[in-house]
């Protein structure tokens, strides 16, 4: 598609002129001989950059900076729109004026076909290039959402949105796979620091002979090992969002320090003798019941107090089971691409309401992928649920004293007796073709794939014929 422009001059010969040598180009352009016409066109049209003179007959028939009024009008209605300024008798305090209120470039008249061409170029590039983070920035924020109509969700989402416009610190508790982290991407994101750095620390994953350097970053030579200057966690946060996930699993020494810099908002890389100033905002979460910690002696209560600004916590999804099945279709559709998204037939809506998911949303997300993986048709069965989810299997087959997670028992119940069932008549089929499994697959009236995976599902051992 050709780039668009739009020259708004109240000189007829000179808006002509460009216009001609831009079109020649292969530029669209459109042009304007005042404010009230290039408004008119900016309401109808989307140009990508706007070739603005300076000096322009205003409505009482004197030229005045009219293109100066012009551009704030622009930038308030269309921030993201880039500007160039243009001008015969421009001086530097005008430029620097038009820079203020957000133009992008200043080109003086007459003007040089050649200059004006880099100058456009460079626009365009800079239109891209914003184009690309707003686009990044909408992805981010689709896979950043908190998913849920229940009434702890929306209280959830309602309170993130108030949180996210402070510059309160959080603490986010809930068990293991709720959506800790989500909960911090997204109060960031919502923030005034959003373009600034959201930087995690797993503080469970970071041994504490190495978490000091890891948030407060060391000089070189400070200790064995550290053979360059490292900048530390708190360091790269600078501006932005710290988020100390697991905090209930830092040491009682490393406590201490790390309250001494939230306190203080300032710190010494180990082994420096320099003092470095920051401006974070901090996110803490764990699964653990901090003032439980704190009673067993754990955890430092004036930590405790000094995060627990605003407290927010996830709740489980077995205490939420009504978003369920709207969590489970996000990933259906996230999974499925540019293809048609997968469904789960109603068996298995009412087997994933029956089961309590221990691991919560993210043993949910892995769930959902594997049966994705291993459907082979758009809608996912309950037959499919208990071959390949142990899980569920183990638990609606009756039973939980298998020795083989994958095999499910009869039992009492009526979908055992089914896989019982059907792993017989397999090895009855089996046998009947000399155990290969092209064959038998075509007896079946299965793909070879899918017969595969039933052996493997029901542990079925025997001497397959190659094939």
């Amino acid at each position: 598609m050709a780039r668009t422009v739009l020259i708004v001059d109240d000189e007829k010969e000179v808006r002509t002129s460009i216009e001609r040598a831009l079109a020649d180009e292969g530029f669209c352009v459109f042009s304007a001989a005042d404010s009230a016409s290039a408004i008119e066109i900016l309401s109808k049209e989307s140009p990508e950059v706007v070739l603005l003179d300076i000096w322009m007959q205003s409505q009482s028939g004197e030229r005045q900076q009219e293109g100066l009024d012009l551009l704030a009008k622009i930038k308030t209605s269309n921030p993201d729109l880039v500007v160039i300024m243009m001008s015969g008798h421009g001086t530097i305090e005008t430029a620097v004026k038009a820079t203020k209120l957000g133009a992008y470039d200043f080109v003086e008249k007459p003007l040089s076909l050649e200059k004006l061409l880099v100058t456009l170029q460079n626009a365009f590039q800079l239109r891209d290039l914003s184009r690309e983070n707003q686009s990044l920035r909408s992805r981010v924020a689709k896979s950043k959402v908190l998913i849920g109509d229940s009434p702890v969700m929306k209280q959830l989402q309602q309170a993130v949105k108030r949180v996210a416009t402070t510059n309160a610190w959080v603490l986010i508790t809930g068990e293991n796979g709720t959506g800790k982290e989500l909960v911090a991407h997204m109060i960031h994101a919502l923030s005034s620091r959003y373009n600034k750095p959201f930087v995690e620390v797993n503080c469970a994953a970071i041994p504490e002979e190495l978490i000091e350097s890891e948030l407060f970053g060391h000089e070189k030579g400070s200790f064995t090992g550290a053979t360059q200057l490292k900048r530390g966690k708190f360091d790269l946060a600078n501006g932005g969002t710290l988020f100390l996930d697991e905090i209930g699993d830092m040491s009682l020494k490393t406590q201490a320090k790390v309250l001494r810099i939230l306190q203080e908002q300032r710190f010494e890389r180990v082994g420096g003798a320099h003092t470095i100033e920051v401006d974070v905002r901090v996110i803490a979460a764990t699964n653990k019941n901090l003032e439980e910690e704190i009673r067993n002696n754990k955890f430092r209560e004036d930590l405790y107090y000094r995060l627990n600004v605003i407290p927010l916590h996830v709740s489980p999804l077995r205490e939420r089971k009504e978003d369920l099945v709207l969590i489970a279709n996000y990933y259906l559709t996230e999974l499925a691409g540019n293809l048609p998204s997968k469904k789960l037939s109603p068996e298995v809506v009412r087997l994933f309401e029956a089961y309590n998911w221990p691991g919560n949303v993210r043993e949910l997300k892995n769930t959902i992928e594997r049966l994705v993986i291993f459907s082979d048709d758009l809608v996912i069965t309950d037959e499919l649920v208990f071959t390949i989810v142990p899980e569920i299997a183990k638990i609606f087959a009756g039973t939980d004293t298998q020795t083989d997670p994958q095999f499910v028992s009869a039992g009492s119940s009526l979908k055992g007796a089914k896989f019982e069932f059907e792993k017989e008549f397999i090895l009855k089929k089996l046998n009947e073709n000399e155990w290969n499994i092209s064959k038998t697959a075509q007896v079946l009236g299965i793909e070879r794939s899918h017969l595969h995976r039933k052996i493997k599902s029901y542990n079925i051992e025997g001497r397959f014929a190659d094939n």
